[in-house]
């Protein structure tokens, strides 16, 4: 089955990155493109994605979900080749880059004293406290995106609050609507539930 060679995708990567490098070079529409031009497909095919996740989830068929991560992948090495004409980084430092952020956050895996008997959401909190750590000196922590979704948003802020031990301060009651919303937001993260995919799910169900 694919995937369970453990061979590298190396060969594969280096075969596609050198097609985006040919069609920079040789079509007039991908030469036009630049980082914020490209942002608009980056955020649909990252939508389309997720949709592809939950309608597998629900069929059991993942092959939509491989299509779709090729398409977010298009805009990874896309981006990459742009910065690697102007000289800024290329795929190998973003690879480098991350690899070397998940050794650092996972010591429980890549430490020299491995540890096994860690639960998740201690491996959650560790890695909270190792990011934390990393900002600059002085640093506040980093707002979430507020392009996100609304629900993904009210959830990260609540989490932000619930790290640094501030009250939420929502109001269930509310005559707010916005209020309420907030206080059903607080509700799932009590409940140990993402409410972006809850309401994603519940309003899937009435298509």
């Amino acid at each position: 089955m694919p995937g369970q060679s453990g061979e590298p995708a190396a060969g594969a990567v280096a075969e596609f990155v050198a097609v985006m490098r040919r069609l920079r070079a040789e079509c007039p529409w991908k030469q036009e493109q630049t980082h914020r031009s490209l942002v608009r497909y980056l955020l649909e095919e990252t939508y389309e994605t997720v949709d592809a996740i939950d309608e597998a989830e629900a069929t059991g068929d993942f092959a939509h979900v491989a299509e779709e991560l090729g398409d977010l992948l298009l805009q990874v090495v896309f981006h990459a080749v742009i910065a690697e004409e102007r000289g800024d980084f290329d795929l190998d430092d973003v690879a480098r880059g991350i690899t070397a952020k998940m050794r650092r956050r996972n010591p429980h895996v890549f430490g020299d004293t491995p540890d096994e008997d860690l639960t998740a959401e201690q491996v959650d909190a560790r890695w909270q406290r190792i990011k934390a750590a990393e900002r600059p000196e002085g640093a506040g922590p980093q707002d979430p995106p507020s392009a996100l979704p609304a629900l993904l948003y009210a959830d990260k802020v609540l989490g932000r609050r619930e790290r640094a031990g501030l009250p939420l301060d929502v109001v269930a009651d509310s005559p707010d609507l916005g209020e309420r919303l907030l206080a059903l937001v607080a509700e799932a993260r009590a409940a140990g539930t993402d409410p972006e995919q809850a309401l994603r799910d519940a309003a899937r169900r009435r298509r």
